[in-house]
Protein backbone atom coordinates (compact mmCIF):
# COMPACT_ATOMS: atom_id res chain seq x y z
CA UNK A 1 0.00 0.00 0.00
CA UNK A 2 2.59 2.11 0.97
CA UNK A 3 4.58 1.54 -2.32
CA UNK A 4 1.55 2.05 -4.26
CA UNK A 5 0.56 5.59 -2.49
CA UNK A 6 4.21 6.60 -2.99
CA UNK A 7 3.94 5.90 -7.01
CA UNK A 8 0.35 7.65 -6.96
CA UNK A 9 2.24 10.58 -5.29
CA UNK A 10 5.25 10.64 -7.80
CA UNK A 11 2.21 10.41 -10.68
CA UNK A 12 0.86 13.18 -9.57
CA UNK A 13 3.95 15.90 -9.38
CA UNK A 14 4.65 14.75 -12.72
CA UNK A 15 1.38 15.61 -14.07
CA UNK A 16 1.31 18.75 -12.27
CA UNK A 17 4.61 19.85 -13.47
CA UNK A 18 3.89 18.81 -16.93
CA UNK A 19 0.27 20.49 -17.16
CA UNK A 20 0.81 23.58 -13.99
CA UNK A 21 0.44 26.39 -16.80
CA UNK A 22 -2.67 24.93 -18.13
CA UNK A 23 -3.60 24.31 -14.39
CA UNK A 24 -3.05 27.90 -13.43
CA UNK A 25 -5.32 28.95 -16.12
CA UNK A 26 -8.81 29.57 -13.96
CA UNK A 27 -10.66 27.82 -16.34
CA UNK A 28 -9.16 24.50 -16.27
CA UNK A 29 -7.66 24.40 -12.57
CA UNK A 30 -6.84 21.16 -11.31
CA UNK A 31 -10.06 19.64 -11.56
CA UNK A 32 -10.50 20.14 -14.97
CA UNK A 33 -7.08 19.16 -15.91
CA UNK A 34 -8.56 15.76 -14.05
CA UNK A 35 -11.63 15.73 -16.20
CA UNK A 36 -9.53 15.78 -18.80
CA UNK A 37 -7.35 13.38 -18.17
CA UNK A 38 -10.62 11.11 -18.13
CA UNK A 39 -12.10 12.23 -21.14
CA UNK A 40 -12.13 10.24 -24.34
CA UNK A 41 -11.81 12.08 -27.68
CA UNK A 42 -12.55 10.52 -30.99
CA UNK A 43 -10.57 12.55 -34.11
CA UNK A 44 -11.87 11.56 -37.34
CA UNK A 45 -8.99 12.55 -39.67
CA UNK A 46 -5.50 13.28 -39.65
CA UNK A 47 -4.04 14.82 -42.02
CA UNK A 48 -3.67 19.45 -41.88
CA UNK A 49 -5.86 20.12 -39.15
CA UNK A 50 -5.98 16.18 -37.64
CA UNK A 51 -2.50 16.87 -37.23
CA UNK A 52 -2.70 20.24 -35.20
CA UNK A 53 -5.76 19.04 -33.36
CA UNK A 54 -4.25 15.47 -32.17
CA UNK A 55 -1.22 17.56 -30.98
CA UNK A 56 -3.25 19.97 -29.41
CA UNK A 57 -5.24 17.26 -27.17
CA UNK A 58 -1.85 15.27 -26.47
CA UNK A 59 0.13 18.04 -24.41
CA UNK A 60 -3.07 19.23 -23.24
CA UNK A 61 -3.77 15.77 -21.43
CA UNK A 62 -6.49 14.54 -22.75
CA UNK A 63 -6.58 10.79 -21.28
CA UNK A 64 -7.87 8.42 -24.41
CA UNK A 65 -6.87 9.87 -27.72
CA UNK A 66 -8.41 7.52 -31.04
CA UNK A 67 -7.01 8.57 -34.71
CA UNK A 68 -9.02 7.23 -37.35
CA UNK A 69 -7.31 8.16 -40.84
CA UNK A 70 -7.10 5.61 -44.15
CA UNK A 71 -4.17 7.51 -45.42
CA UNK A 72 -0.35 6.91 -46.21
CA UNK A 73 1.81 10.28 -45.65
CA UNK A 74 2.83 11.95 -49.26
CA UNK A 75 5.49 14.79 -50.02
CA UNK A 76 2.81 17.24 -50.27
CA UNK A 77 1.42 16.93 -47.03
CA UNK A 78 4.52 17.92 -45.36
CA UNK A 79 4.02 21.67 -46.48
CA UNK A 80 0.94 21.47 -43.46
CA UNK A 81 0.93 18.48 -41.83
CA UNK A 82 2.91 19.40 -38.55
CA UNK A 83 3.61 15.91 -37.32
CA UNK A 84 4.92 14.24 -40.34
CA UNK A 85 8.42 14.29 -41.87
CA UNK A 86 10.63 13.31 -45.25
CA UNK A 87 11.13 9.83 -43.36
CA UNK A 88 7.67 9.48 -42.70
CA UNK A 89 7.38 10.03 -46.63
CA UNK A 90 9.91 7.56 -47.91
CA UNK A 91 8.53 4.98 -45.30
CA UNK A 92 5.22 4.95 -46.56
CA UNK A 93 3.60 5.14 -43.01
CA UNK A 94 -0.48 5.40 -42.67
CA UNK A 95 -0.65 8.65 -41.23
CA UNK A 96 -2.55 7.35 -37.70
CA UNK A 97 0.53 5.13 -37.05
CA UNK A 98 3.11 8.31 -37.45
CA UNK A 99 1.18 10.45 -35.23
CA UNK A 100 0.51 8.40 -32.60
CA UNK A 101 4.21 7.27 -32.83
CA UNK A 102 5.64 10.98 -32.50
CA UNK A 103 2.62 12.24 -30.10
CA UNK A 104 3.77 9.22 -27.83
CA UNK A 105 7.32 10.82 -27.47
CA UNK A 106 5.54 14.21 -26.79
CA UNK A 107 3.34 12.72 -23.97
CA UNK A 108 3.72 8.81 -22.66
CA UNK A 109 1.54 8.84 -19.72
CA UNK A 110 -1.82 9.09 -21.80
CA UNK A 111 -3.44 6.45 -24.79
CA UNK A 112 -2.65 7.49 -28.09
CA UNK A 113 -4.66 4.99 -30.30
CA UNK A 114 -4.31 4.79 -33.70
CA UNK A 115 -6.26 3.46 -36.32
CA UNK A 116 -5.94 2.86 -40.43
CA UNK A 117 -9.42 2.76 -41.77
CA UNK A 118 -11.89 4.14 -44.00
CA UNK A 119 -14.43 5.50 -41.85
CA UNK A 120 -17.75 4.33 -43.37
CA UNK A 121 -21.12 3.48 -41.85
CA UNK A 122 -20.38 0.35 -41.26
CA UNK A 123 -17.70 1.32 -38.43
CA UNK A 124 -18.28 4.73 -37.03
CA UNK A 125 -20.15 3.32 -33.82
CA UNK A 126 -17.35 1.43 -33.34
CA UNK A 127 -14.88 3.59 -33.21
CA UNK A 128 -17.04 6.35 -30.94
CA UNK A 129 -18.79 4.38 -28.58
CA UNK A 130 -16.85 5.29 -25.45
CA UNK A 131 -16.06 8.61 -26.33
CA UNK A 132 -17.03 11.65 -25.00
CA UNK A 133 -16.04 14.19 -28.06
CA UNK A 134 -15.68 13.97 -31.51
CA UNK A 135 -12.96 16.02 -33.64
CA UNK A 136 -13.77 16.82 -37.01
CA UNK A 137 -10.25 16.66 -38.93
CA UNK A 138 -11.49 15.34 -42.33
CA UNK A 139 -11.47 16.89 -45.58
CA UNK A 140 -14.81 15.79 -47.07
CA UNK A 141 -18.34 16.48 -46.69
CA UNK A 142 -19.53 12.84 -46.99
CA UNK A 143 -17.42 11.99 -43.70
CA UNK A 144 -19.04 14.92 -42.30
CA UNK A 145 -22.47 14.20 -42.86
CA UNK A 146 -21.83 10.99 -41.57
CA UNK A 147 -20.54 12.16 -38.19
CA UNK A 148 -23.64 14.33 -38.16
CA UNK A 149 -25.60 11.82 -38.33
CA UNK A 150 -23.81 9.49 -35.40
CA UNK A 151 -23.98 12.91 -33.01
CA UNK A 152 -27.42 13.41 -33.43
CA UNK A 153 -27.75 9.20 -33.14
CA UNK A 154 -25.73 9.02 -29.92
CA UNK A 155 -25.79 12.72 -28.42
CA UNK A 156 -22.08 12.66 -28.32
CA UNK A 157 -21.18 16.38 -29.53
CA UNK A 158 -19.00 17.19 -32.78
CA UNK A 159 -17.14 20.06 -33.67
CA UNK A 160 -17.69 20.67 -37.55
CA UNK A 161 -14.25 22.36 -39.16
CA UNK A 162 -13.21 22.82 -43.19
CA UNK A 163 -10.18 24.89 -44.59
CA UNK A 164 -9.46 25.72 -48.21
CA UNK A 165 -7.04 27.83 -49.41
CA UNK A 166 -6.68 31.48 -46.93
CA UNK A 167 -10.48 30.94 -45.07
CA UNK A 168 -11.88 28.20 -42.46
CA UNK A 169 -14.74 27.29 -40.96
CA UNK A 170 -15.69 25.75 -37.05
CA UNK A 171 -18.42 25.24 -35.59
CA UNK A 172 -19.70 23.34 -32.54
CA UNK A 173 -22.71 20.60 -32.68
CA UNK A 174 -25.03 19.58 -29.78
CA UNK A 175 -26.89 17.23 -30.75
CA UNK A 176 -30.68 18.13 -29.56
CA UNK A 177 -29.72 21.48 -28.33
CA UNK A 178 -28.07 23.62 -31.20
CA UNK A 179 -27.95 23.69 -35.11
CA UNK A 180 -26.63 20.54 -37.00
CA UNK A 181 -24.68 20.22 -39.97
CA UNK A 182 -27.56 19.59 -42.11
CA UNK A 183 -29.35 22.74 -40.52
CA UNK A 184 -26.49 25.02 -42.04
CA UNK A 185 -26.33 23.27 -45.76
CA UNK A 186 -29.45 20.62 -45.43
CA UNK A 187 -27.35 18.46 -48.16
CA UNK A 188 -23.47 18.53 -49.48
CA UNK A 189 -22.50 20.53 -52.57
CA UNK A 190 -22.32 17.98 -55.20
CA UNK A 191 -19.06 16.90 -57.06
CA UNK A 192 -17.43 19.38 -58.90
CA UNK A 193 -19.11 22.29 -57.96
CA UNK A 194 -16.70 23.23 -55.39
CA UNK A 195 -12.58 23.75 -54.93
CA UNK A 196 -10.86 21.45 -52.81
CA UNK A 197 -7.71 21.65 -51.23
CA UNK A 198 -6.20 19.68 -53.72
CA UNK A 199 -7.55 21.53 -57.26
CA UNK A 200 -7.91 25.28 -54.74
CA UNK A 201 -4.17 24.80 -52.69
CA UNK A 202 -4.76 25.65 -48.46
CA UNK A 203 -2.26 27.67 -46.28
CA UNK A 204 -0.30 25.87 -43.55
CA UNK A 205 -1.14 28.97 -41.39
CA UNK A 206 -5.27 28.97 -42.14
CA UNK A 207 -4.72 25.62 -40.96
CA UNK A 208 -3.15 26.20 -37.43
CA UNK A 209 -5.42 29.21 -37.19
CA UNK A 210 -8.98 27.69 -37.41
CA UNK A 211 -8.06 24.14 -35.59
CA UNK A 212 -5.97 26.21 -32.73
CA UNK A 213 -9.97 27.60 -32.25
CA UNK A 214 -11.16 24.02 -32.67
CA UNK A 215 -8.77 22.87 -30.12
CA UNK A 216 -9.80 25.63 -27.44
CA UNK A 217 -13.44 24.34 -28.25
CA UNK A 218 -12.63 21.16 -27.52
CA UNK A 219 -10.92 21.75 -24.17
CA UNK A 220 -13.86 24.12 -23.25
CA UNK A 221 -16.66 21.51 -23.92
CA UNK A 222 -14.93 18.55 -22.29
CA UNK A 223 -13.77 20.85 -19.31
CA UNK A 224 -17.27 22.17 -19.08
CA UNK A 225 -19.85 19.19 -19.99
CA UNK A 226 -18.39 17.43 -16.75
CA UNK A 227 -19.00 20.17 -14.68
CA UNK A 228 -22.88 20.55 -16.02
CA UNK A 229 -23.08 16.54 -16.22
CA UNK A 230 -23.55 17.10 -19.95
CA UNK A 231 -26.87 18.61 -20.06
CA UNK A 232 -26.24 22.00 -21.33
CA UNK A 233 -24.27 23.27 -23.91
CA UNK A 234 -22.06 24.80 -21.16
CA UNK A 235 -21.24 28.68 -22.30
CA UNK A 236 -19.78 27.39 -25.86
CA UNK A 237 -20.87 30.54 -28.39
CA UNK A 238 -23.06 28.57 -30.67
CA UNK A 239 -21.48 30.23 -33.98
CA UNK A 240 -20.20 29.40 -36.97
CA UNK A 241 -16.81 31.00 -36.85
CA UNK A 242 -14.88 32.31 -40.77
CA UNK A 243 -11.82 32.94 -40.54
CA UNK A 244 -9.45 34.37 -43.91
CA UNK A 245 -5.91 34.48 -42.45
CA UNK A 246 -4.78 36.50 -46.09
CA UNK A 247 -7.69 39.01 -45.94
CA UNK A 248 -6.79 39.40 -41.85
CA UNK A 249 -11.31 39.32 -41.82
CA UNK A 250 -12.68 37.04 -38.60
CA UNK A 251 -16.66 36.84 -38.82
CA UNK A 252 -19.13 34.52 -36.75
CA UNK A 253 -22.60 33.69 -37.25
CA UNK A 254 -25.39 33.44 -34.75
CA UNK A 255 -26.74 29.65 -35.55
CA UNK A 256 -28.18 29.56 -32.16
CA UNK A 257 -31.92 29.46 -33.13
CA UNK A 258 -31.29 28.02 -36.47
CA UNK A 259 -32.62 24.71 -35.52
CA UNK A 260 -35.80 26.15 -34.17
CA UNK A 261 -36.44 28.30 -37.57
CA UNK A 262 -36.03 25.29 -39.95
CA UNK A 263 -37.44 22.08 -41.16
CA UNK A 264 -33.73 20.20 -40.47
CA UNK A 265 -34.53 16.44 -42.05
CA UNK A 266 -32.33 15.34 -39.54
CA UNK A 267 -32.88 17.07 -36.60
CA UNK A 268 -36.72 17.57 -36.82
CA UNK A 269 -37.40 14.98 -39.28
CA UNK A 270 -35.27 12.21 -37.59
CA UNK A 271 -33.27 11.33 -40.90
CA UNK A 272 -29.91 9.48 -40.68
CA UNK A 273 -29.46 9.18 -44.70
CA UNK A 274 -25.62 8.95 -44.04
CA UNK A 275 -25.59 6.55 -41.16
CA UNK A 276 -27.92 4.25 -42.81
CA UNK A 277 -25.73 4.20 -46.10
CA UNK A 278 -28.26 4.97 -48.25
CA UNK A 279 -26.21 8.24 -49.21
CA UNK A 280 -22.63 6.96 -49.51
CA UNK A 281 -20.72 7.01 -52.56
CA UNK A 282 -20.83 3.14 -54.68
CA UNK A 283 -17.58 1.90 -55.87
CA UNK A 284 -17.44 -0.79 -58.77
CA UNK A 285 -14.27 -3.09 -59.00
CA UNK A 286 -13.72 -3.34 -62.71
CA UNK A 287 -12.65 -6.51 -63.66
CA UNK A 288 -9.41 -7.16 -65.01
CA UNK A 289 -9.11 -3.10 -66.24
CA UNK A 290 -7.06 -2.22 -62.33
CA UNK A 291 -10.01 -0.03 -61.92
CA UNK A 292 -12.46 1.05 -59.83
CA UNK A 293 -16.00 3.07 -60.85
CA UNK A 294 -16.87 5.74 -58.21
CA UNK A 295 -20.95 6.94 -58.53
CA UNK A 296 -22.00 9.82 -56.80
CA UNK A 297 -25.32 9.30 -54.53
CA UNK A 298 -26.85 11.52 -56.93
CA UNK A 299 -26.67 12.01 -61.06
CA UNK A 300 -24.98 15.51 -61.35
CA UNK A 301 -24.54 17.69 -64.50
CA UNK A 302 -20.77 18.49 -64.59
CA UNK A 303 -19.27 21.05 -67.32
CA UNK A 304 -16.30 19.21 -68.50
CA UNK A 305 -14.43 22.42 -69.54
CA UNK A 306 -14.72 24.12 -66.23
CA UNK A 307 -13.97 20.80 -64.38
CA UNK A 308 -10.92 20.38 -66.69
CA UNK A 309 -9.81 24.00 -65.64
CA UNK A 310 -10.01 23.05 -61.86
CA UNK A 311 -8.22 19.92 -62.40
CA UNK A 312 -5.37 21.17 -64.54
CA UNK A 313 -2.77 21.80 -61.42
CA UNK A 314 -2.96 18.45 -60.49
CA UNK A 315 -2.29 16.95 -63.11
CA UNK A 316 -2.46 16.35 -67.21
CA UNK A 317 -5.72 17.00 -68.23
CA UNK A 318 -7.94 16.12 -71.62
CA UNK A 319 -10.95 17.03 -72.14
CA UNK A 320 -13.90 16.23 -74.63
CA UNK A 321 -17.46 17.37 -74.44
CA UNK A 322 -18.25 13.62 -73.13
CA UNK A 323 -15.61 13.50 -70.33
CA UNK A 324 -12.59 14.90 -68.57
CA UNK A 325 -9.33 12.83 -68.42
CA UNK A 326 -6.37 13.67 -65.64
CA UNK A 327 -3.39 11.83 -65.02
CA UNK A 328 -2.66 12.77 -61.20
CA UNK A 329 1.07 14.30 -61.08
CA UNK A 330 1.60 12.94 -57.06
CA UNK A 331 0.50 9.00 -58.20
CA UNK A 332 -0.24 6.59 -60.75
CA UNK A 333 -3.79 7.17 -60.58
CA UNK A 334 -6.16 8.69 -63.88
CA UNK A 335 -9.34 10.20 -63.27
CA UNK A 336 -11.83 9.44 -65.96
CA UNK A 337 -14.26 11.62 -65.09
CA UNK A 338 -18.27 12.07 -67.13
CA UNK A 339 -20.41 14.75 -66.75
CA UNK A 340 -22.86 12.89 -64.96
CA UNK A 341 -20.49 12.18 -62.24
CA UNK A 342 -19.80 8.56 -62.64
CA UNK A 343 -15.85 8.27 -62.35
CA UNK A 344 -13.48 5.71 -63.25
CA UNK A 345 -9.96 5.84 -61.44
CA UNK A 346 -7.36 3.60 -63.26
CA UNK A 347 -4.42 2.18 -61.52
CA UNK A 348 -5.77 1.00 -58.41
CA UNK A 349 -8.72 -2.13 -57.24
CA UNK A 350 -9.39 -1.05 -53.85
CA UNK A 351 -12.21 0.37 -53.18
CA UNK A 352 -11.45 3.02 -50.61
CA UNK A 353 -8.04 4.08 -52.38
CA UNK A 354 -10.32 5.29 -55.42
CA UNK A 355 -13.14 6.72 -53.24
CA UNK A 356 -10.33 8.78 -51.40
CA UNK A 357 -9.29 10.22 -54.52
CA UNK A 358 -13.05 11.05 -56.02
CA UNK A 359 -13.56 13.41 -52.99
CA UNK A 360 -9.83 14.65 -53.12
CA UNK A 361 -9.98 16.02 -56.69
CA UNK A 362 -13.73 15.64 -58.03
CA UNK A 363 -15.09 16.42 -54.15
CA UNK A 364 -18.08 14.55 -51.57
Amino acid sequence: MRRESTGNLQHLLMDNARYQKQILFTEIGEAGQQVLQRSRVLLVGCGALGCVLADAMTRAGVGHLRIVDRDFVELSNLQRQMLFTEDDVAAHLPKAVCAADRLRRVNSSINIEPVVADVEFTNIRGFAADVDLILDGTDNFEVRYLINDLSLDTGIPWIFTGCTGSHGQMMPVFPGQSACLRCLMTNPPPPGTTETCDTAGVLGPAISVIASLQAATALKILVQRSQTSGSTTCDVPLKLTIVDVWRGTFRQMDVSKLRESSECPACKGGERLWLEGSQTSGSTILCGRNAVQVMPVEKLRLSPGELAKRLESVGSVTCNPFLVRVALAESELELTVFPDGRTIVKGTEDPAIARAAYCRYIGT
